[in-house]
């Protein structure tokens, strides 16, 4: 063979070489959405799959990252908690996807768990949830219990003098884990085990007449009285009606919602909830260039000039951008290395500052306090002078206060003891 014949054969394979390189480049990143859009869980995480399809489109017109479009794919679990995992499997190991933006209900979340951690995937985790678990699989950009229930009853105690408290909530384990932390912090606090009433209804509780009734006699002992409501989804709407129908408004007995925000305000007659309160780290009413942008980017995204934007959505916000950046730091979608690459990543938040991931895989958050107004919106009446980083595991329990989680190599364990200096393992929730 000739030099001439070698230098054609060199540059034809070159030439094939760089144009598979180019084909491997345009590969898409898949992004799983696994949000319910049907079934009593609708109501709040269809707006999450719409935001995903925003954040994703956004990013694509900007070019992508590395080079790589986004594709996302999109399952609807249909509020059916089994139906989570399968859905989870058939991402991961179906359709292939590089990370996973879901789940709204801690039941969910821990159906999906033992799939995600199996198959080596990734999941962020949008929504405030009760702690007590660490995956070195799952980001939880949600509030933990340090970053919403408790600085909520704090507000509660010395702020409005609240000294009898209701601790309601749907019957799973996110709202019966919280109520645990809480009564061990009330009572810690001098609360007398008299002045804590717990109620518990199923998912989509409709009537409320009897509980309403009970919150009301409760409240009439001569001692302020707050009810702290970890009511999930649809469940809400009655329950304030109910609260309306009996004239219990919130200069009687304020509620102090951590699930309740503008999404599951909108297209209802608010009239019934001004005053009540509602405890999350983002309100639209916020007031920010970067929470304007957004706003501005999804009423256009929408096409609905009253859309309203919340808590989750934010939530999805940072967790997204953080996916992308520990990305581009990582040089490759691989999951092991954004796994690495994504702690100490530090993005906006739309609050005016920003998050940072932390070794526990829980982001840092102002904590804020909102009173419900007339037009669905929240007026903030209290907030951390600074943000607040995330706990996994509560200093209020028991089996958790010894217990920190570190991602990090050498020690990369989701629940080490630091009295007697073991791991326990991964993701072993105190609750369970």
């Amino acid at each position: 063979m000739s030099i001439k014949q070698y230098v054609k054969l060199g540059l034809s394979t070159l030439a094939l070489s760089i144009s598979f390189n180019s084909v491997a480049a345009e590969d898409p990143i898949r992004v799983g959405i696994l949000h319910s859009l049907s079934g009593t869980m609708a109501i709040s995480e269809s707006t999450l799959k719409d935001t995903m399809l925003m954040l994703i489109e956004k990013q694509n017109e900007a070019g992508g990252v590395l080079g790589r479009p986004l594709e996302p794919v999109v399952v609807d679990p249909a509020s059916n908690w089994p139906l989570f995992a399968e859905k989870a499997r058939e991402l991961l190991a179906k359709e292939k996807v590089d990370v996973i933006f879901g789940n709204w209900t801690s039941v969910s979340r821990k159906s999906v768990l033992p799939v995600i951690e199996e198959l080596n995937g990734l999941l962020f985790y949008p929504v405030q949830y009760e702690g007590e678990e660490s995956s070195e699989n799952v980001f939880y950009t949600g509030a933990a219990p340090n970053q919403q229930a408790i600085p909520a009853v704090d507000y509660l105690m010395n702020d409005i003098g609240v000294e009898r408290w209701v601790l309601a909530g749907t019957d799973y384990v996110y709202p019966r884990t919280t109520n645990k932390i809480l009564e061990t912090y009330l009572k810690d606090k001098g609360v007398a085990a008299a002045d804590i009433m717990i109620n518990y209804t199923p998912f989509g509780h409709s009537n409320w007449q009897a509980i309403v009734s009970d919150i009301k006699t409760f409240g009439s002992a001569g001692k302020k009285t707050a009810v702290v409501s970890t009511i999930n989804g649809d469940a809400n709407v009655p329950f304030y009606r109910e609260l309306g129908n009996q004239g219990i408004d919130a200069a009687d007995i304020p509620v102090v919602a951590f699930s309740v925000g503008e999404q599951e305000l909108s297209g209802i007659d608010t009239g019934p909830l001004v005053g009540h309160l509602a405890a999350w780290n983002y309100f639209m009413s916020v007031e920010s260039d970067a929470n304007y942008d957004f706003i501005d980017a999804w009423v256009d995204y929408s096409g609905n000039e009253d859309a309203v934007t919340n808590d989750p959505m934010e939530a999805h916000y940072i967790g997204f951008n953080m996916y992308i950046e520990a990305v581009k730091k990582a040089g490759t979608a691989d999951v092991d290395a954004v796994k690495d690459a994504i702690i100490g990543v530090a993005v906006p938040n739309l609050t005016g500052g920003y998050a940072t991931m932390m070794p526990n895989h829980h982001i840092t958050k102002p904590v804020l306090i909102g009173e419900i107004q007339d037009n669905g919106q929240f007026s903030v009446v209290w907030e951390t002078p600074s943000t607040v980083a995330g706990d996994a595991w509560s200093d209020f329990l028991p089996g958790s206060k010894d217990l920190i989680s570190d991602w990090r190599k050498p020690l990369f364990c989701g629940n080490f003891n630091v009295v007697s200096g073991t791991c326990g393992g991964q993701a072993k929730a105190a609750a369970e």
